[in-house]
């Protein structure tokens, strides 16, 4: 049995952990890879393994036919071929498949990430990581045990932009740092994604397993979200994701992480609501959540009525030091001095090679899945970022300040603990 004291200790510990499996593809050899869930990120991930020289597409699997459709149109358009399936556990299953991509609602990244690691395969799973902090746990557990490549969708990470902005954090030449802020602002309609009423599934859709491990519910428009708006509105119903929070916040709040070797913070404290959306959808239209780091704190702010941006910036991260300020986004990283600060102020933005982020992703999984070496977004470190998330949604829900244990990863709030667990609905099981 792995303990959780034994899986995620500490960042230090815990993220120079080999995973070497003995499983080495030669360099000439092309990495077969099943990709699940075809929405937007989906079409978009099958895109990029397409062009990739040294892995190729082999399965697509969806529960929604339209969807299939569209990834072997995508395909054909590549002059690629690709086999289809309906239900992801025969991707798990084929053995000639060497990695899974996971691109399906929140509430299935845990579970296929865990069965995919038992059945051998390595995973490119989208973030957030998962929906509860309990499934997060069981997914390094899963990568370690049964020693899998497991990258997560932060693909900052392997932006350049990114890259530059942890390496001037870590030169010290911000001075000390004691505030970060994390923002992302907009302009919704009032009625939001509107009300619709629960209906008949649509023709080709298999609803009970969109569903899964999530509770039973009538199909609702708005709850699958497809053809709603580009990414689908499924984000904003707390059975299968976490709003803005996980949504736009684990991107925001994971440069922080990068930059700081990715510490959790000891404390979360957050408040929101729909104060201004009238729509079905439950997640807050406006939010705001302090972490308390154990050297500085950390702000998220969401706006969804307004528009404003700050510092020019409509989604950023800012990091606060006694020299100097920086900014980093994915179109540029910014070094800003203080007044009387000698620190000489640093522009990149509008560079094409600092600019790109999922290709270069990509190439680094493929590599990864080769040399058995941990990739850029191991999956440890978007189950932090996310985690990190999770607890402020929780600490605004339930209207309490939350202490994290990481020794035991848990809260110290005894009444809260609960809640970090998933209660999947039969007959799923989350078993590593």
């Amino acid at each position: 049995m792995i303990e959780r004291r034994d899986v995620l200790k500490g960042a230090g510990a815990a993220l120079t952990t080999s995973i070497f499996t003995g499983r080495v593809k030669g360099a000439n050899d092309r990495i077969a890879v099943g990709l699940v869930g075809l929405g937007a990120m989906g079409i978009g991930n099958l895109n990029h393994v397409m062009r990739l020289s040294n892995a190729e597409a082999v399965s697509v699997c969806d529960v929604y036919k339209p969807a299939l459709e569209k990834a072997v149109a995508a395909a054909e358009k590549a002059g690629k071929t690709v086999k289809t399936i309906k239900d992801f556990r025969e991707i798990l299953a084929d053995k000639s498949i060497d990695a899974v991509c996971i691109s399906t609602p929140d509430h299935w990244h845990a579970y296929m990430t865990v069965e995919a690691c038992k059945q051998g395969k390595d995973v490119f799973v989208e973030k957030p990581a998962s929906v509860y902090v309990d499934e997060g746990l069981k997914m390094v557990q899963a990568a370690r045990k049964y020693n899998r490549v497991v990258q997560a969708g932060t693909m900052q990470r392997s932006g350049g932009y990114f890259k530059k902005a942890a390496e001037i954090v870590r030169s010290g030449v911000l001075g000390e740092i004691t505030f970060c802020h994390t923002w992302q602002s907009g302009s919704v309609k009032k009625t939001g994604w509107g009300r619709p009423a629960d209906g008949p599934v649509p023709e080709g859709l298999d609803w009970d397993m969109w569903l899964g491990p999530a509770p039973k519910a009538p199909f609702n428009l708005n709850r699958w979200g497809v053809g709603v708006t580009t990414f689908p509105t499924f984000r904003y119903f707390w059975d299968y994701a976490g709003g803005a929070m996980t949504d736009w916040g684990v991107h925001l709040i994971d440069p922080v992480h990068q930059c700081f070797d990715e510490a959790m913070p000891v404390s979360v404290s957050a408040m929101g609501g729909k104060f201004y959306v009238d729509d079905n959808t439950e997640t807050p239209d406006t939010m705001m959540a302090t972490f308390h780091y154990p050297k500085f704190l950390l702000t998220y702010e969401s706006r969804t009525a307004n528009p404003m941006p700050m510092f020019g910036q409509g989604a950023a991260t800012s990091i606060h030091g006694t020299e100097a300020t920086l900014i980093v986004r994915r179109g540029g990283c910014f070094l800003i001095p203080n007044e009387k600060s000698k620190v000489e102020a640093l522009t990149f933005e509008r560079n094409p090679e600092m600019n790109a982020m999922n290709g270069p992703h990509w190439e680094n999984f493929i590599e990864c899945i080769k040399t058995r070496a941990k990739p850029t977004s191991d999956i440890e470190t978007c189950v932090r970022s996310s985690t990190a998330c999770i607890l402020a949604n929780l600490s605004m829900r339930h209207k309490t300040w939350l202490d994290w244990d990481e020794k035991n990863w848990t809260v110290k709030q005894t009444h809260i603990k609960p809640f970090l667990k998933a209660k999947y609905r039969a007959p799923w099981k989350l078993e590593v």
